[in-house]
């Protein structure tokens, strides 16, 4: 629906609340909690609410990211699912490659980690909805999506270009 003429959209979400490793357990086997797990199915809740539809995800292998992917796909469509390590360890200006290079896809949804979202979301809305730039200004919570409209195809996203179209986080389901 919003492929060609109308543009694209980058639906930027942060993995939902994880809890803290266990002993010897590494940052990126860490499980989401209780509340991370709600509120990853509200998002999806949300998402199919707000008619918010990827025709593909870009999902950190990390845990909590796959766990938050699960949440929301029990709600919404999620599209093609595509896993990626690169999501885990790489800064905005490599998930701005990612997303680039995964262009062809109308819309995409990305679930991955800060302060990489909150850099990329913030560096790619050049203009946005008043309230929706307010929420993001005041920080990137854990399940906040953002939702960022380019004219053209996401695989000629740039800085600047992006309008914040919306800026769910858990506060708002």
């Amino acid at each position: 629906m919003m492929g060609g003429i109308l543009g694209s959209r980058l639906f930027l979400l942060r993995h939902a609340k994880a809890g803290w490793a266990a002993p010897g357990m590494r940052d990126f086997d860490r499980p989401l909690d209780a509340s991370g797990l709600a509120d990853a199915e509200a998002t999806g809740v949300a998402m199919r609410a707000c008619g918010y539809v990827p025709d593909l995800t870009l999902c950190s292998n990390a845990r909590r990211a796959r766990e938050t992917l699960e949440g929301i796909a029990g709600h919404a469509d999620t599209g093609r699912v595509l896993f990626s390590d690169a999501l885990y360890s790489e800064d905005a200006a490599g998930y701005l490659s990612i997303i680039r290079g995964n262009g062809g896809a109308g819309s995409l949804l990305v679930i991955g980690h800060n302060p990489m979202m909150e850099d990329l979301a913030m560096a790619m809305a050049g203009t946005g909805e008043e309230s929706a730039r307010a929420t993001l200004n005041s920080g990137f919570p854990t399940s906040g999506l953002a939702v960022i409209r380019f004219e053209g195809s996401l695989a000629d996203a740039a800085p600047g270009r992006g309008h914040l179209e919306g800026f769910l986080t858990p506060a708002d389901l």
